[in-house]
């Protein structure tokens, strides 16, 4: 079997921005030459499937300026220094839908795109949703328009690719394997 591992002999941050920051990594590679890699350092993030009562998905139509165009994705953000997951999943899903939730449970942690960036996304299902009254305000350069989807609109929506991002596509695929093994 052959070791695939690769050495870093030099890594350089050539960026460090709000969010990210890239590394350029001079590396040994498994057969002894050299490479470069391009590496993006992300804090990491959670995304939030909120299931109400009337068993509709809370979601929220986003613009996203790398893509310019909106698109309808699950709640979701960015992990502050030091934070832990499930406060940040609690917190961002009252700051983008003004919900709060009484179960939280992990569903599964994923890298977004392993090949260049060390992005973790840490899924969580929100269960017993409650309207909050004086709800967490969103960031201020952040603007959302709330939607309650029934999976079979989520299912529309990405068909038609509003919905559009690997997280919520995920999301929409549990629910449907869940809907599968509850009429199995």
């Amino acid at each position: 079997m052959t070791k695939l591992e690769e050495k870093t002999i030099r890594s350089e941050e050539i960026f460090s921005g709000k969010i990210i920051s890239l590394h350029l990594q001079d590396v040994e590679l498994p057969n002894g030459k050299q490479g470069k890699r391009e590496i993006i350092k992300h804090p990491g993030a959670v995304a939030i499937l909120a299931v109400t009562a009337d068993n509709k998905v809370l979601m929220v139509e986003q613009y996203r300026k790398a893509l310019e165009r909106t698109i309808v994705e699950i709640p979701a953000g960015k992990l502050e220094k030091g934070e832990e997951p499930a406060l940040c999943a609690r917190r961002e899903l009252e700051e983008e839908t003004g919900y709060e939730c009484e179960n939280l449970e992990l569903l599964t942690s994923f890298y977004t795109s392993p090949g260049f960036a060390d992005e973790i996304v840490h899924v969580y299902l929100a269960t017993g949703l409650t309207k909050k009254e004086n709800a967490a305000a969103l960031d201020e350069d952040e603007f959302v328009n709330l939607e309650e989807l029934t999976l079979d609109e989520a299912e529309q929506y990405v068909k038609e690719q509003k919905i559009f991002d690997a997280k919520t596509i995920f999301a929409v695929q549990y629910l449907q394997l869940q809907e599968a093994l509850k009429n199995k």
